[in-house]
């Protein structure tokens, strides 16, 4: 079974932490860092998929809003 990736609810400064396996990968304030955290921890190749096809990845489960959900920051 391939890891679940999580990424939790914006925190105060509007960014997402993302982990998966209880290790952190870091905070995303966009689909980009998503995939780039997802990317570094070698999940199945996907380095070679775009923004959108990470938001849409079944690995993915989203907390506290989904994919569009990204507040910004001042």
């Amino acid at each position: 079974m391939a890891a679940r990736v999580i990424v939790n609810p914006p925190g105060e400064g509007g960014g997402r932490q993302v982990r998966t396996d209880g290790t952190i990968l870091g905070t995303a304030y966009s689909l980009h860092d998503l995939s780039v955290f997802m990317a570094r921890a070698g999940l199945e190749g996907l380095d070679e998929l775009d923004e959108l096809d990470v938001a849409m990845s079944p690995l993915v489960e989203w907390h506290g809003g989904g994919p569009e959900v990204w507040p910004a920051t001042d």
